[in-house]
């Protein structure tokens, strides 16, 4: 009874002690991950010009890797700077829209005859604008300023890549530990190749259609709008709500009548309904296999630990969760109450 409850402890105190190091560490873990993903962008990306028709067979590694890293730091910089501008165009006009808002609200209360106007503050007591914009401008400036240390990151990785492998078979001295630890390996990168590549498609759609639908309507930001959008995709649940309210708001706020907030709405709930709820789960398909419950915790967790950072990444740190720990029998449990529906598969077996 003792034994058991001394490992429980330990094992809560372990758990405890790990989240704290991730979040005080937060500075330099985030950058690195952000590499990390780009770093896996960019080798995607070499791989398939490489497998260009007539030319690929010509272009050596190095070069596809060069090619492939000026071509991904120089769209970030184009999205940087669109975003940037429009971002500090809103905080400009901020206060204007907010004080519209206000007269909304006063004519609203009003028409139902309310003793006391209504204003923005009695619904969002602690919401200000004009503040809500500086936290976003904050969070772009806090990433341009990490751009260099990932720069870095990426760089070295590219470098290690080469003797990785190498590494990784040396840390075994069982060579079957060994080829499970490279199965496993292949394994999530298959997977996350399959959420990655799908979310991605999705999530450019989706900022697309939303640039086409407030752009239609003619509302200020467009450009802004649907990089929040292509964003927000990746953040499961909220994302999508968010990515709605905000144009929304605005069209109310910016249009002289109902019509075009009513378009902007109706239109981009739509976008979302129909790719988010129709389109991307069937091309899904079983591969991620996540209980919902999980999501919503996960999500909660990583955000409050990382931010925005850390609700794009939820799901995919889940993903990996499930594929490791159905691999052994001691934490296989684990695995299946991750998983959606109890079915994380068999272990991956080296015989077959």
């Amino acid at each position: 009874m003792r034994q058991p409850l001394i490992k429980f402890t330990a094992s809560l105190f372990l758990l405890v002690i790990i989240g704290w190091l991730l979040f005080i560490g937060r500075s330099l873990i985030i950058p690195l991950i952000i590499a990390l993903v780009l770093w896996y962008i960019i080798n995607s990306m070499s791989s398939a010009l490489r497998h260009l028709p007539v030319i690929g067979t010509y272009l050596p590694k190095p070069l596809t890797i060069i090619m492939a890293l000026i071509v991904i730091f120089y769209v970030i910089g184009i999205l940087f700077n669109i975003v940037s501008v429009n971002l500090q165009q809103l905080a400009f006009d901020a206060p204007t829209y907010q004080g519209r808002l206000d007269e909304i609200l006063l004519k609203f209360a009003e028409q139902l005859h309310m003793e006391k106007p209504l204003q923005l503050s009695d619904i969002l007591p602690n919401f200000s604008l004009s503040a809500a914009l500086s936290t976003g401008a904050s969070v772009l400036t806090s990433l341009a300023g990490s751009g260099s240390l990932v720069f870095i990151y990426v760089l070295f990785m590219i470098f290690e890549a080469a003797t990785f492998d190498r590494k990784l078979a040396a840390l075994f001295e069982d060579s079957d530990r060994a080829q499970l630890a490279f199965a496993i390996r292949e394994e999530i990168g298959r997977r996350m190749r399959h959420y990655m590549g799908i979310k991605t498609g999705v999530s450019v759609l989706t900022g697309l259609l939303t640039y086409g639908i407030t752009t239609w309507a003619g509302l200020p930001y467009a450009a802004l709008f649907g990089f929040i959008a292509f964003l927000l995709n990746y953040i499961p649940t909220i994302g999508s709500l968010i990515a709605v309210i905000f144009p929304s708001l605005l069209s109310l706020v910016y249009f002289d009548s109902l019509s075009p907030f009513i378009a902007i709405t109706l239109g981009l709930g739509a976008v979302q309904f129909v790719l988010g709820n129709l389109i991307e789960p069937r091309l899904m398909g079983t591969q991620l296999n996540i209980s919902p419950l999980v999501i919503m915790i996960s999500l909660s967790f990583w955000g409050a630990l990382w931010g925005v950072i850390g609700m794009v990444l939820c799901v995919p740190l889940v993903v990996l969760a499930i594929i490791i720990c159905a691999q052994f029998p001691s934490s296989r449990p684990i695995a299946i109450l991750l998983s959606g529906d109890g079915n994380v598969g068999e272990p991956i077996n080296l015989d077959r």
